[in-house]
């Protein structure tokens, strides 16, 4: 995306730098008459979230993304996500320096890198290197509204060493699913009462374990710190003796969930597929504490603003749990206009460790 920046730049004339991170300014004199007026920069991102569906064959470094329009006319992404974050902006910028019929002040467009990962390429920025006092960020959602103020962010991610134990005689092994989900930005769309797949997985194997003795070997689900979680997977066993109840278990909490999703979520799935049982699973203390933890951990609208309707002033995502051979890593990240509700957001935690 920089190299394409550069080539257009040079298409089009226009002054470009760039700094030792790789952000880029293109500059855009101003019209005949505005010469006096106040340099405005326009920025955004260059970077977006890269996340895919399980099954999903794509390279985001080569792939190019494959959109259509669903039925409701919006623009979508087959199996990946779309980009329009923060693509729309920097198209938005990229316009207004190529028209010729737009009458403006000075302008500096400001393209920096690595936003998703954190403002990395924001942080980096060094004095000097915009002219301009007067900023715009092209990275909100509502066409014809500004937005003044911003929320602050951290992430809160939770490491456990992982304990495992035999697997008990007489169990049955199942691969659990849950899929479907539409996914979304974690600070734009928090507050849609969308699914998060690793808040409906926690909950089916709480009460398959508390109910059924069932035990967990694996547990994946989310990707990103910014996404809500679309699909969670696990490998679990079960008594033999209960296979069946299990298997009714899940349908009816498959049947539960869809009815309580039905108008946010219609692809959503919860399905199981009975497979031979793993050799280990996890220790039955350190099962309590994490599936515990996971049903307790908060997801969504924690607060909204008591002086600015509608919006949305504290929340916080269950972003991903995710597990290796050594290690389960829980990722969430918060969000708030107000600092010290950050860290309230993340009161929960300690239970993980107890």
């Amino acid at each position: 995306m920089i190299d394409y920046l550069t080539a257009f730049s040079a298409q089009y004339k226009l002054d470009m730098r760039k700094d030792a991170v790789g952000n880029i300014v293109i500059s855009k004199p101003a019209t005949p008459g505005m010469e006096n007026h106040k340099t405005v920069a326009l920025q955004s991102h260059v970077d977006m979230v890269c996340e895919k569906n399980r099954g999903v064959e794509h390279d985001f470094d080569k792939d190019p993304i494959q959109p259509y329009i669903d039925d409701k006319g919006w623009v979508r992404a087959k199996g990946t996500t779309l980009g329009a974050d923060n693509g729309i902006g920097v198209a938005a910028a990229m316009a207004i320096l190529v028209s010729d019929d737009i009458v403006h002040g000075p302008i500096e467009c400001l393209f920096t890198i690595d936003e998703e990962t954190g403002l990395t390429g924001a942080l980096a920025l060094q004095p000097g290197f915009l002219t301009a006092k007067v900023l715009l960020n092209l990275d909100s959602e509502d066409e014809g509204e500004f937005t003044i103020g911003c929320a602050g962010g951290k992430d809160t991610t939770i490491t456990l060493p992982v304990q495992t134990e035999a697997t008990p005689a007489g169990m049955q092994g199942f691969e659990v699913e849950v899929t479907g989900l539409r996914g979304g930005h974690s600070g734009v769309d928090i507050h849609l009462g969308l699914g998060n797949a690793n808040k409906i997985m926690s909950r089916l194997l709480w009460n398959g374990a508390h109910l059924l003795g069932l035990r967990v070997h694996q547990l994946s689900g989310g990707n990103l710190r910014n996404a809500i979680a679309r699909e969670a997977f696990a490998s679990v066993a079960v008594p033999a003796d209960k296979k069946s109840e299990f298997e009714q278990f899940a349908a009816s909490f498959n049947e539960i969930v869809r009815e309580e999703l039905k108008t946010r979520e219609p692809g959503l799935k919860v399905t199981v597929k009975e497979v031979a049982a793993p050799a280990t699973v996890l220790d039955s203390g350190l099962q309590f504490r994490l599936l515990n933890s996971l049903n307790a951990c908060p997801h969504g609208v924690m607060a909204m603003s008591a002086d600015v309707p509608g919006l949305v002033e504290t929340s916080t995502n269950l972003s991903s749990v995710k597990m290796s051979d050594d290690l389960i890593t829980v990722g969430t990240s918060q969000r708030s206009s107000w600092k010290v509700r950050k860290s309230m957001s993340t009161r929960w935690l300690p239970v993980l460790s107890a």
